[in-house]
Order: structure tokens, then C-alpha cells, then sequence
């Protein structure tokens, strides 16, 4: 398989060098982050500096394995420390050294040295972990492929290749496997021998019952409104099963701070306020969302939303749910206050953008609902719909643009027009 260019995120650290914080290079197991720092960003770095300036170790071979001992490795990395020119340090697997966080904690205190890491690991992939390296860890998140990466090794053209990207999803090894079932059961096998792995070893999972059934359920009701309560109801009517609201909540959270799903919260945008529940679940790969299903329920709308989602928030967006609420009467006069969605509210500092996700247009009445939300909204910020298919942007006489969403992914400053 070719070389990925990882450009967005190895260009993010080269902006981080020098900043005085440990990088901490998180994301999903097998999204890519060994391959962004022991190849792309090595060489990077080689170009620029000595080589004896650059000191790589990949803490899972066997080779390295007595480095896995923190005082072990602390009195390697200064022995080949000579003068006071900068060093880079970039660890593999870090998880698997003892004590690393004290470890790594160390080095912040010597001047010349920058440092790097990738670990793969529950507590690595978790959230928390700027609070492990008590305020002084820079975390960098990947994400699976993009599908303009994806594409930009994919033989084939961007629809056979969007597609396939949203089939399987954006996880860099289903490219180099040929058929159909070889990258089927990756997926499968990732998600059950690894992922729900590591949440169950890191959080004591008791009923591992429990999670698997959760998760069908979450895999199921993608981008669809609902909320620990509702699922619990869901639970104990369809499934026969008793599962708290709290245990679900719970285990939500691992599978949020493991990555595998995103939450998106209600915002109200006439009001500017946030509407505690439901909330919206997208997955970070949408491979292993289908997976998970063993590929059942390709609902293409449902997909193409859960692929926007995550593009935004690769391109480093808030992204929210909005709600705008109307004041209408109905056919016998009363005042009633509907309330119309707009799929994705979308914030980068001042600039905000409104975003609908439309796969299909099919009449008049459809593109009405559509626009419906996004008229009614009082301020200029630019407001978008997003369809099926491969369309360049135009704009309407009410300022609300549509595009293709092969346009929208492909072209990385598509939302800057």
C-alpha cells in the first residue's frame, strides 16, 4: 500500500514544537497515530536536524522491551544527550513503559528536549489524560482517514470510492485488503478484540452483556434524538432487559472517552441556550458503526450525516445540534411553538456556520423542510445544505448555499466561500 499523506495533523506538529508541553498524539486504535509519528513525522524531522538529534524508540518490539522500565529508559534517553542542541524524543506505545507519566513529567524539566508520544491503550485513548500530565500535555487527536485521504490512494473515482468509504469507513489497513469480507472482518474483529477490550479492562466492566447491547442499540439509532432514560425504557419494553438510566450514562461515557462515539447536544439558536436532552450519537468511524451491525442498516442519509459530522470536527468545529423554536397557530387558531431541526450548528471562535444534511431532494415540499429551519433564523451567518452526490456550490436568492457532499469533503476549504 502506498504512502498516506497525513499533512493536516503533521503539520500540527511542527506548529507544537517548541511550546514546552509534552504532545500527546491520541485517537482510535489503528487510525494511523504510530504511522504519523514514527514515519511521517520522522522524516520530516531528518530533513531539518541530526539524526543522533532524533531518538525514536517503539516501546512494543522486542528489542526495546527493558526500556519499558521507566528508571531504565530515563538513563538511556541521557546518555545520548551530549550537548544542549534540541533533541527530539518520540515514544511509541508509551503505555507500556512503568510509570510513565512521572516519566515523562521529568523531561519538561530539561530544556533542549521536545516530546512526543503515541500510546494505544484505554488510557492513552481517554480524555483525560491532559490531566495526567497535570496540565502540560498538548493532545493532538487523529481521526480515521478523511475521505479526501482515503481517496488520495484509492484506486478507483470518488464514487466508487464514497461508496466504499462509507461501507468501511476510513481506517487506514481496510485499504490495503482486497475483498469484501477480508475488510469485514478486520472491522469486526478490531471492534470486538480490541476496542471493547480495553473499555472493559480499564473500567472493570462487570456484564459485558450489557455493553454489547448497548452498543447495537447506539449503532442502531445513529443521528437519531434519545437519552439514557429513553434507552433504558427501550431496554426493559423491547429487550426485556432492566438497565438503569444511570448505568447506561455510564457506559456512554466509555465509549466516548474510548472515541468510538461522539455526543452532539441540542442547541437552542433563537434562544442561545442549550436543551439538555435528547442528544445525538455519531460514530468516529463509520466502518466500524456498520460493522458493529455486521453491515445491516446502510441507511445512506444516517451515513452521510454521521461521515459530515465527523469531518467537522476534524476540521476543528464545535458541532451542535439546533433548534429552532416558532411561534404558529394551528388549523383551530391556538398558539403552538414547533420546533424545526437544523442538523449541525457549527462554531470556530467568532465564525459560526448552520449546516443541513439533505441525501435526498426528491420534490418541493422536501427542499421547503429543508430551508424551513435555516430561513427562520435571525442572523447572517452562512447558512448550508449538503446533498448526495458531487455538485459545486450555488447560491440562492435568500443566501442559503447547497453543495455535493464529495465536493464538501474533497475540497478542504469548501466551507470558506
Amino acid at each position: 500500500m502506498q504512502e498516506i499523506k497525513r499533512d493536516f495533523y503533521l503539520n500540527k506538529l511542527i506548529k507544537k514544537d517548541g511550546n514546552g508541553l509534552i504532545k500527546v498524539i491520541t485517537g482510535i486504535r489503528r487510525c494511523g497515530k504510530s504511522y504519523l509519528l514514527g514515519k511521517i513525522f520522522y522524516d520530516y524531522l531528518l530533513k531539518n536536524n541530526k539524526k543522533d538529534h532524533i531518538i525514536y524508540i517503539a516501546l512494543d518490539i522486542k528489542e526495546n522491551e527493558k526500556l519499558r522500565d521507566g528508571n531504565e529508559f530515563i538513563k538511556y534517553i541521557y546518555s545520548l544527550i551530549k550537548d544542549e542542541d534540541k533533541y527530539y524524543i518520540l515514544i511509541d506505545e508509551i503505555q507500556l513503559m512503568s510509570d510513565f507519566v512521572s516519566v515523562l513529567n521529568s523531561f519538561l524539566y530539561k530544556k533542549n528536549l521536545e516530546v512526543y508520544v503515541t500510546g494505544s491503550n484505554a488510557k492513552l485513548l481517554s480524555k483525560d489524560i491532559v490531566t495526567e500530565f497535570r496540565g502540560r500535555g498538548d493532545v493532538i487527536h487523529i481521526y480515521p482517514l478523511s475521505f479526501k485521504e482515503y481517496m488520495s490512494i484509492y484506486d478507483g473515482d470518488k464514487y466508487e470510492g464514497y461508496d466504499n468509504y462509507s461501507i468501511y469507513g476510513g481506517l487506514p489497513l481496510t485499504l490495503s485488503f482486497d475483498s469484501e469480507n477480508e475488510k469485514s472482518k478486520y472491522l469486526k474483529d478490531l471492534f470486538e478484540e480490541t476496542y471493547l477490550n480495553d473499555i472493559i479492562e480499564r473500567n472493570r466492566v462487570q456484564n459485558k452483556d450489557e455493553l454489547d447491547e448497548l452498543l447495537n442499540v447506539l449503532s442502531s439509532s445513529m443521528g437519531s434524538l434519545t437519552n439514557p432514560y429513553k434507552l433504558s425504557n427501550t431496554f426493559n419494553s423491547e429487550k426485556n432487559l432492566k438497565i438503569s438510566d444511570k448505568t447506561i450514562s455510564k457506559y456512554i461515557d466509555y465509549f466516548i472517552d474510548a472515541f468510538i462515539i461522539n455526543k452532539a447536544e441540542r442547541y437552542n439558536i433563537r434562544g442561545k441556550k442549550y436543551i439538555n436532552t435528547p442528544y445525538k450519537y455519531y460514530f468516529e468511524d463509520i466502518g466500524l458503526r456498520n460493522a458493529r451491525l455486521n453491515f445491516r442498516q446502510l441507511d445512506d442519509g444516517h451515513t452521510m450525516e454521521n461521515i459530515i459530522f465527523t469531518e467537522l470536527l476534524r476540521r476543528e468545529y464545535n458541532v451542535d445540534i439546533g433548534v429552532v423554536e416558532l411561534n404558529e397557530k394551528d388549523i383551530n387558531g391556538n398558539n403552538i411553538k414547533p420546533q424545526y431541526e437544523v442538523d449541525f450548528v457549527c462554531n470556530q471562535g467568532s465564525k459560526k456556520i448552520y449546516i443541513q444534511s439533505a441525501y435526498e431532494i426528491k420534490n418541493d415540499l422536501k427542499e421547503q423542510q429543508e430551508r424551513k429551519s435555516l430561513l427562520n433564523i435571525n442572523d447572517s451567518f452562512k447558512k448550508i445544505i449538503i446533498i448526495n452526490g458531487y455538485s459545486k456550490p450555488r447560491i440562492d436568492e435568500n443566501g442559503i448555499i447547497t453543495m455535493g457532499v464529495l465536493y464538501f469533503l474533497l475540497d478542504e476549504n469548501s466551507l470558506n466561500l
